[in-house]
């Protein structure tokens, strides 16, 4: 293992004494024995073991790091029922595993105590069950030595048109395509015609502008108000971070073609306004798609608010909870991602912006899969990125699951993360091959 993935992996498990002092410094009152943070809609009375304000367990390094997707609104739910608990740590204990990635922010909606976000999902489990299963899982999966990263979708807003953070912002913070139109007002999320009869959106949903006056700060706020109620969370996992993608897929604005988005009317002033340049459209006073002028610095525009977003997601997350890991699922096709999308994820890792990186590299192309794997196992970054693997692809193949996880292993990568639980759980046969394939494992040397 580098001396940069041991420095990476050991500002996790900072000792709780550790941690505690940090946090009482900077004056969080979810640090006082016997005092937790006052939950949105109420205060938990339950006061159970999985109280975050508890002194908590610190997990071991793992010789290899293996990680698990938890969807909020998949198949198994873990996050609305603490009796669900049990067989999800169990199985984390069968496949080996180190790390739980828990969904908890989704279209707005959040699984956790919060006044900034709908916390319906979480106020419904409370009133149930009379339990906080997110801090309950922490406590109980950092006994068992496994970390817990809250798991949030930033500037995906899922199908939901009016979250509190549009209700803040307003409806002018939602994406605009080059058209003029807003997703607000796409039938079924769906790009209208005649535009829907050549391109499909790649991820339906309600996204927000990244350029728009104010989005960083209140994603910011939002996720900051989660670290601090929750302060024994071992990390936070960034997911749609980038604008989204159409299909077939357009480098960018330069070539005057395709579908892409960013256009309402604040973002194009502040663009105007931060850059002294004219733009993007030859004539503001009558919108042309084909007419874009300043396309890339346009094109370097968003992705530098795309960057700043996380920038200002780290630099919250990190003064209310030093020690924190920053990580993202990112898009594993590099130059897609930069130029259609604006995800300047190796940025991020060049400048410290995110501790670790998660290339989701869904495929049932194993050749394609070994390829990009082998890439990032080549680069000076290789310590800080993990293979994201999509075994659910393979239920019924589970043979095939461990074949790429075996091709993960020898790309020179230091750890994996498997998308998803949900789907593990609901397969033994893949259960039981991912277990075999995962049980124990040194990292292997890099190429």
């Amino acid at each position: 293992m580098s001396s940069l993935l041991f420095i990476a992996l050991s500002r996790r498990y900072l000792s709780p004494l550790l941690v505690l002092c940090t946090l009482l410094a900077v004056g969080l009152p979810a640090c006082s024995p016997g005092a937790p943070p006052e939950p949105a809609g109420g205060p938990d009375s339950s006061a159970t073991a999985g109280d975050p304000a508890l002194p908590q367990p610190v997990p071991e390094t793992p010789a290899r790091p293996r990680g698990l997707w938890i969807l909020a609104e998949g198949s198994q739910r873990v996050l609305e029922d603490p009796s669900r608990l049990a067989p999800l740590l169990a199985t984390a204990e069968t496949l080996g595993a180190s790390d739980l990635f828990v969904q908890v922010y989704l279209g707005g909606r959040s699984w956790y105590a919060s006044d900034l976000a709908d916390a319906t999902p979480y106020r419904e489990q409370l009133e149930r069950t009379g339990v906080d299963t997110l801090a309950r899982l922490i406590t109980e999966a950092h006994a068992q030595g496994l970390r817990v990263h809250a798991w949030v979708n930033v500037l995906s807003l899922s199908s939901r048109r009016s979250p509190p953070i549009l209700e803040r912002l307003g409806p002018q913070a939602v994406l605009v395509d080059r058209a003029g139109r807003s997703i607000l007002d796409y039938p079924n999320l769906e790009i209208p015609a005649p535009d829907g009869d050549w391109y499909r959106m790649g991820t339906r949903g309600v996204y927000l502008d990244a350029g728009f006056p104010g989005v960083a700060e209140e994603l910011a706020a939002t996720f900051g108000e989660l670290l601090t109620r929750y302060p024994y969370l071992d990390g936070l996992h960034l997911d749609y971070v980038r604008y989204p993608g159409v299909l077939p897929f357009v480098p960018g604005s330069r070539f005057g073609v395709g579908l892409d988005f960013g256009y309402g009317a604040e973002t194009r002033q502040r663009f105007n306004e931060e850059t002294g340049l004219t733009g993007p459209y030859r004539d503001p006073s009558q919108p042309e798609s084909s007419a874009i002028i300043n396309s890339n610095a346009w094109d370097a525009w968003r992705r530098d608010k795309v960057s700043e977003v996380v920038a200002a997601i780290a630099d919250r997350a990190r003064s209310v909870r030093p020690g924190v890991v920053l990580s993202a699922a990112v898009i594993s096709y590099v130059d897609r991602a930069y130029l259609s999308l604006f995800q300047d994820w190796p940025r991020w890792l060049e400048d410290g912006l995110i501790d670790l990186a998660i290339p989701m590299v869904y495929t049932l192309d194993e050749r394609l899969l070994r390829y990009q794997l082998e890439h990032f196992g080549r680069g000076l970054q290789r310590d800080q990125i993990w293979s994201g693997l999509g075994v659910w692809l393979f239920a019924r193949s589970p043979e095939r699951a461990r074949a790429q996880v075996e091709i993960a292993r020898s790309a020179g990568l230091v750890g994996e993360v498997l998308f998803s639980y949900d789907a593990i759980a609901e397969s033994p046969e893949l259960e039981a091959s991912l277990a075999r394939t995962l049980a124990g494992g040194e990292v292997p040397a890099a190429p």
